[in-house]
């Protein structure tokens, strides 16, 4: 087989299709957040971030850097291994705490991400539990598939949201199987809420558990930041909650949550903790300081969905299409994956204004689109240019307005 002819010929058919990704050299101001510096060729720019992860901005709020620095100063930059060798330091044990105490769980567990803690957590479960089987939702994270598909557990698939479709399913298995209902709080690529109370009604009365990954909605909603389960008044209903460190918290890691019992046998038998090794020190300081901090700042979460809502009313009146989304998860539909890159080139060229295109297979096709993250410190003179950008690029290339 010629290798190189084959991998050069897909991703020549990456690039025709409009799916090659091509990753923007940034480098983000210290205190400056959303403004980034991009690196080009020769040159570097000044450009303003639309489609981070870090929802709130604190990956660089200065309690959260300042107790990184602490924690590196301290005990130096590595873990030194696995836990389970030599990587487990007192840092660790303080930020598992802070999460059990955030999910008003008895324990949590830390991974490497969020990514890493849905595939070694549901693979676990699903492979060990005799004859379990995993229902899941149609929409869930490609971490939470791969988990799934790890386990070769049992699986069946219910439609997106649809409680009466995972009731039917859950009818179809043994009563006296093992079931986990695998869900998200917040689907982040259509920005639209699972009905939590719906769906555990429905795992309860099959004793099934409940899987919540929490990923795109912890720091962000309820009283205390804990996610939708807290928002709704749920979380002592979920058995299992997933969350990550990488997005409202600015750090990176993953974690899951929930009873003593439950979490001691994830890390007693999950390879994809036992054979990594674990998070530097430094971060798990960062991490606690910003999720004490963020748990903290009722105000930081209400001016949050504020700039979603004032983003999404100022696409409304420049009939840019923005699609439905509860959330403060803001879409803008484009429909075809060439065209998106254009958009989002134009956009980077033209205006300095860093917007990833989001296509197949993070979306399905026909669906491709523009996601936008407005964050506490994206301002209204900053959201109005974004909106005069897009007005110039939709007319540039031609693209459908709003009706």
């Amino acid at each position: 087989m010629d290798y190189e002819k084959f991998f050069s010929d897909r991703l020549a058919r990456l690039r025709s299709d409009g799916r090659y990704r091509v990753f923007a050299d940034l480098e983000r101001h210290a205190g400056a957040f959303p403004r980034a510096a991009r690196h080009a060729a020769d040159a570097v720019e000044d450009v303003t971030v639309w489609c981070s992860n870090d929802y709130l901005g604190m990956g660089q709020h200065p309690s959260v850097v300042a107790a990184m620095h602490e924690a590196l100063d301290r005990v130096g930059a590595g873990a030194g291994g696995t836990r389970n060798i030599s990587g487990t330091s007192h840092y660790h044990v303080l930020l598992e705490e802070e999460l059990a105490r955030l999910h008003r769980t008895e324990a949590s567990l830390l991974f490497t991400s969020g990514y890493v803690a849905n595939e070694a957590t549901l693979g676990t479960l699903g492979q060990t539990l005799p004859g379990c089987v995993i229902v899941s939702d149609a929409d869930n994270h490609a971490s939470m598939i791969a988990g799934i598909r790890y386990s070769r557990a049992e699986k069946k698939i219910f439609r997106h949201n649809d409680v009466d479709h995972l009731d039917r399913l859950l009818a179809e298995c043994d009563p006296d199987a093992p079931k986990i209902v695998a869900f998200e709080s917040l689907y982040s690529m259509d920005g639209d809420f699972a009905p939590i109370a719906e769906i555990c009604d429905v795992a309860e009365a099959h004793r099934a558990m409940t899987y919540l990954d929490e990923v795109h909605a912890v720091g962000l909603y309820g009283a205390r930041g804990a996610g939708v389960a807290e928002r709704d008044g749920a979380m002592h209903r979920i058995d299992i909650v997933q969350g990550t460190l990488a997005k409202a918290f600015g750090v990176v890691g993953g974690y899951i949550a929930g009873t003593a019992a439950m979490v001691d046998y994830v890390r007693s038998h999950a390879a994809g903790f036992i054979f990594t090794t674990s998070l530097p020190p430094a971060i798990a300081a960062g991490a606690r300081a910003s999720i004490r901090h963020v748990s903290a700042a009722g105000e930081l979460r209400e001016r949050h969905q504020e700039r979603a809502r004032t983003l999404k009313a100022k696409l409304r009146e420049a009939r840019l299409p923005a699609m439905p989304s509860p959330s403060h998860i803001v879409p803008v539909f484009v429909g075809d994956a060439v065209r998106c890159k254009q958009v989002t080139d134009a956009l980077m060229e033209r205006h300095a204004i860093y917007v990833q295109p989001i296509n197949y297979p993070t979306v399905p096709k026909g669906t491709e689109r523009l996601r936008l993250t407005p964050t506490p410190l994206h301002d209204d003179e900053t959201m109005e240019r974004l909106v005069a950008a897009l007005q110039d690029v939709w007319g540039r290339l031609e693209l459908k307005f709003a009706a």
